[in-house]
């Protein structure tokens, strides 16, 4: 199948439509069910793919960077009598079990950063339901802050994936349901086990909706509701925003070369390289002013979205690569320098951004099915944001020599949270907190002898052995049985207290995998199979 490509931009949408008005933005979801991602299938009823995802995910991350003077976000339907069917059914039911499961994984991203619009960047969003509403449909209304239903005695919201489809809402449903919501866990019960949802004054009571509103009064109390958020909200309107461009990446064969990596591809191995290059911070902009005037090229920004893009590329058109190795070049004053201009500029709405950018690049790493080793050798730049990175590897081997050092910043501290909420090296340091405290401050660069004292890195080896001990490392790395990597990784690289994205995540990963691949959903008699034929499924009853 032809790879799937990551990047859009707003000539280039098939299914929303933008509207702005001054600090208002105006989402209208419009799917067109002629041009699905892949052949095979409508998008009835405002079903969405893959494809109308990543619509949607560039429309939250250009909300970021083009358009920072918007404070009020309505999310809405361009179709009458329906405002989103959820995943497309016989695309599920047509697709493979890791299609499925990184199409969930992928959706609910973009939730969280339309989640993380509201609580870091001074937007507030609202859902406006004007048609029925049903399963990730509902599950992108949840990650709003308010929730309006159109109360016309047939639209409903509802969560049918269980008397449906025998699997579970794919992007955190039901714990937004619970845990966000605060919806009674009986309630809950009851609703998400009603394939046709609950409509009007139920919903509200039930916390199912915030308000609810006839429909001939409907657009005009929404619209009335977004005038009043935006001007009791964030004021912003003297903030310009900047064009994100495409990301630029060459392909020869198994090599990917982007402006500030490269990602090497050994498919008989089944590994790749990534390849960070760090530029000279001689050259970075002095001030906000010149940090604009750079745009979508100024270095980190352009960084931490070629990551993401390599990233992505990964999870879905390279599943057979089980483990990338992660090297960084370039001088390690260089990248702590970076991180220093950040750190100075961090009020000013553009480094804002680029470091909550990188935090969500960063936790998009720890989420994706594969396993990661850093590589600390003589060329290294592992310091401050780029340590980050080495942390959010399963392993990090560091070479024990006298030119060899690692440096922490304070982008360390808590600017780039982990999916739990607590910084890696809280995580990493959970049985020596002390350590930990300890460390708060010191930006002096390590040796490996006091790396690896301090529990900053896994392992170091001198010259004689680093290269072979991480060549045997990788290759029994690989010989393991991915499906229990898979999960083991999942466990151990979420250490220490939960937060509602964790448990989503962990669910999505446990659960949710699990469940699709059971006969009862996918199995030829299964739910997911049969849905919108004739036949009725046939369940194995058994418990396990």
């Amino acid at each position: 199948m032809p790879e799937v490509s990551f990047q859009t931009n707003p000539n280039a949408y098939r299914h929303w439509r933008v509207e702005f008005d001054g600090p208002i933005a105006r989402v209208l979801m419009q799917v067109d069910k002629d041009h699905p991602l892949r052949e095979g299938y409508e998008l009835k009823l405002n079903s969405y793919d893959l494809g109308v995802d990543i619509e949607l995910a560039d429309i939250v991350r250009r909300m970021r960077f083009e358009h920072p003077d918007v404070n009020t976000i309505a999310i809405t339907s361009g179709h009458h009598q329906v405002f989103c069917a959820g995943a497309n059914i016989n695309m599920l039911g047509r697709s493979a079990h890791a299609w499925k499961v990184n199409f969930c994984k992928f959706t609910n991203e973009t939730r969280c950063e339309l989640e993380e619009l509201s609580r870091t960047s001074g937007y507030r969003t609202i859902a406006a339901l004007n048609g029925t509403c049903a399963g990730g449909g509902y599950e992108l209304a949840m990650a709003c802050d308010e929730i309006w239903l159109v109360d016309d005695g047939n639209s409903a919201v509802s969560l049918p994936e269980t008397p449906l489809l025998g699997v579970l809402p794919g992007t955190g449903g039901l714990t937004r349901l619970v845990d966000k919501r605060k919806v009674r866990r009986d309630r809950a019960d009851i609703f998400c086990t009603l394939a046709e949802g609950v409509r009007g004054k139920r919903a509200l009571e039930w916390k199912l909706v915030d308000q609810i509103a006839p429909r001939s009064k409907f657009e005009e109390k929404v619209a009335a509701r977004a005038k009043e958020l935006a001007a009791t909200g964030a004021k912003k309107g003297d903030r310009k925003g900047i064009a994100l461009g495409p990301i630029q990446r060459e392909a020869e064969g198994n090599i990917h070369r982007y402006s500030s990596l490269t990602m090497a591809f050994r498919p008989e191995k089944r590994t790749a390289e990534l390849t960070i290059v760090v530029p000279p911070a001689k050259d970075a902009p002095r001030d906000a002013a010149a940090i604009f005037a750079e745009g979508d090229r100024f270095w980190p920004l352009r960084l931490w979205r070629e990551i993401e893009y390599a990233l992505l590329d990964l999870r879905i058109n390279r599943p057979d690569t089980g483990l990338v190795t992660v090297r960084t070049r370039g001088d390690l004053d260089d990248i702590l320098a970076w991180d220093d201009l950040l750190v100075r500029h961090k009020d000013f709405w553009l480094a804002g951004e680029t470091i909550l950018l990188a935090a969500n690049v960063l936790r998009r790493l720890e989420r994706t099915a594969c396993s990661f080793f850093a590589l600390i050798d003589a060329e290294s730049a592992f310091g401050g944001s780029l340590l980050e990175l080495a942390w959010a590897c399963d392993r990090a081997y560091m070479l024990d020599a006298e030119s060899v050092s690692i440096a922490r910043s304070p982008l360390n501290e808590g600017a780039l949270p982990m999916t739990t909420g607590i910084t890696r090296s809280a995580c990493r340091l959970l049985g020596a907190p002390a350590i930990d405290r300890e460390l708060q401050g010191d930006y002096s660069k390590m040796d490996a002898q006091a790396a690896e004292e301090r529990g900053l890195v896994t392992e170091i080896y001198d010259a004689l052995d680093f290269e072979d001990t991480v060549r045997i490392a990788c290759e029994e790395r690989v010989s393991l049985s991915p499906d229990a990597l898979t999960g083991m990784e999942a466990n151990l690289r979420f250490a220490g207290p939960e937060s509602m994205e964790s448990k989503v995540f962990g669910r999505l990963t446990a659960w949710q995998n699990w469940i699709f691949i059971r006969p009862n959903a996918t199995g030829p008699k299964g739910a997911l199979t049969l849905y919108g034929k004739p036949d009725r499924p046939e369940f194995d009853f058994k418990r396990v």
